[in-house]
C-alpha cells in the first residue's frame, strides 16, 4: 500500500438552492476540486466515486457529463449518511493499492423537505410508529440520560456550540448563533429533542481529488495532506445501531457495546499512530445533538457516560483542547446526505493547510471525520499534515 494525498477540495455551499439542478451542484463541487488540485486537467483523472441517496439511477454519470466523460470508471454508492466518505475511501483504495494514480470522489444531494421517512424499514419498525429518524434518535437520547444522567441542557449546549461554529462558516446553512435559551425553547420534536437539536435536510455538493504522492509533487505538494487511516464498516448483529433492512432501530438497547464507531476509531487510531489525545479536531455525524455526546465517549474523547461534562467544560469549543465540528457540524451545514461527509473531509483538510479563516485552529497537524449512515455503514477517516 502506498501514500495516499488529498491534493483538491472542492464544496457547493450547503442551503436550498431551488434554481439549480443536482448536476449543476455537482459540476460546481467538481469544477472547484480540480482548480484546488493545482488547476488540474479533468483527463489526468482515472476513476470515478459517486455518493448519494437522492440522486437516482446514474447520479454520477449524469454529473460528470458535464465535465467530459474521458471512458473513466465511474461507481455510484449508495450508503446512506456515509455515501461521500465512502466514495472517498473507494477512490483511496485504488490509489493505495497502486491501481490508479488519480481518483476522484464526489457527493451530491437535494434531498427532499421535512424529516426522512424511509420505506424500507422493518416492518414491525413501521408498525410500532418508529418509521422516522427523529424517533430512534431520541430513544438513544433518552437511553443515555437514564444510563449516564446526561441533561436536556447539555444537549442543548451541543446545538448552541455548533451554531456559533456555523455562524462563522460560509458553506453552512444556518449562519446564525443560536443562544441557550433559543435551543431550550424550540419546539419539542420527540422527547427529549427539540427542532434545534435535529440536523435539517438540504442540498449541495463536495468532491475531493485524490493521488499519489508522486502526482502531489507534480502539482502542489505543500497543500497535499496525508490520508493516514480510511476505514469503513457496518454495524454487527446486537449493537444498538443494526437494524434490518435500512433502518437504524438495533437489537440492543445498549448504547456502548463495541458500536461499529467505536471499532472503527480504534482501527483507525492503530492503523495511524494517531491517537485521540493527538487530534487537533473532529468532524462528526451530530444528526441530533445527542449523537455528538454518544460519539464523544465511543471516540474515546472522554471517558464513558462523560460526554456531557465534556460540553459543559467547553473542552469542544474552537477554544477548547478538542473542537468537535469547528465546520458547525451538521446542525448548522443541514445535511444533504451524499455531500455530507465530504464537506467534513474538506473542513478537516482546511484546517490543516491553515485555510480555514475564522474557524481556524491554530497549528491544526491530525484531524478525523466519522460519518454513520443508513442500515449501520460508518466512516471513519483521520487526515494529516
Amino acid at each position: 500500500m502506498r501514500d495516499v494525498m488529498v491534493l483538491g477540495m472542492g464544496v457547493h455551499p450547503f442551503g436550498r438552492f431551488d434554481g439549480k439542478s443536482f448536476e449543476d451542484l455537482g459540476q460546481e463541487a467538481v469544477v472547484a476540486a480540480l482548480k484546488d488540485a493545482g488547476d488540474m486537467p479533468w483527463t489526468d483523472v482515472q476513476a470515478a466515486f459517486c455518493g448519494t441517496m437522492h440522486g437516482g439511477t446514474g447520479a454520477g454519470h449524469r454529473v460528470l457529463a458535464r465535465v467530459g466523460m474521458t471512458g473513466i470508471p465511474i461507481v455510484n454508492l449508495e450508503t446512506g449518511c456515509a455515501a461521500g466518505s465512502s466514495a472517498f475511501i473507494m477512490a483511496y483504495r485504488q490509489v493505495a493499492a497502486g491501481i490508479c494514480d488519480v481518483t476522484i470522489a464526489l457527493g451530491v444531494e437535494k434531498m427532499p423537505r421535512g424529516f426522512m421517512r424511509m420505506t424500507s424499514y422493518p416492518q414491525w419498525q413501521v408498525l410500532s410508529g418508529l418509521a422516522l429518524n427523529p424517533l430512534e434518535f431520541s430513544l438513544r437520547a433518552s437511553r443515555h440520560m437514564a444510563e449516564y444522567g446526561t441533561t436536556e441542557e447539555q444537549l442543548a449546549k451541543v446545538s448552541v456550540k455548533s451554531h456559533k461554529n456555523g455562524a462563522l462558516n460560509p458553506y453552512a446553512m444556518y449562519q446564525k448563533e443560536m443562544s441557550l435559551e433559543q435551543v431550550i425553547n424550540s419546539k419539542m420534536v420527540c422527547y427529549p429533542l427539540r427542532v434545534l437539536e435535529f440536523a435539517a435536510p438540504g442540498e449541495g455538493a463536495g468532491a475531493a481529488i485524490l493521488c499519489s504522492e508522486e502526482v502531489a509533487r507534480k502539482y502542489n505538494r505543500s497543500r497535499a495532506v496525508k490520508v493516514a487511516a480510511a476505514c469503513i464498516g457496518v454495524a454487527q448483529y446486537g449493537t444498538s445501531r443494526c437494524g434490518g433492512g435500512i433502518g437504524g432501530m438495533g437489537q440492543s438497547a445498549k448504547i456502548h457495546n463495541e458500536e461499529v464507531a467505536t471499532k472503527l476509531s480504534k482501527q483507525a487510531y492503530e492503523i495511524s499512530g494517531i491517537g485521540p489525545e493527538d487530534l487537533d479536531l473532529v468532524e462528526l455525524q451530530d444528526t441530533d445533538s445527542s449523537s455528538e455526546i454518544i460519539l464523544y465517549e465511543q471516540f474515546g474523547l472522554c471517558p464513558i457516560g462523560e460526554g456531557g461534562r465534556l460540553i459543559d467544560e467547553g473542552r469542544t469549543e474552537l477554544s477548547g483542547d478538542i473542537p468537535v465540528n469547528p465546520s458547525g457540524g451538521l446542525l448548522s451545514c443541514s445535511e444533504p446526505t451524499g455531500a455530507s461527509a465530504l464537506r467534513q473531509l474538506a473542513e478537516v483538510t482546511w484546517h490543516l493547510r491553515g485555510e480555514a479563516g475564522k474557524r481556524q485552529i491554530p497549528n491544526a497537524k491530525a484531524g478525523m471525520a466519522q460519518a454513520s449512515g443508513a442500515g449501520g455503514n460508518c466512516t471513519v477517516i483521520i487526515l494529516k499534515k
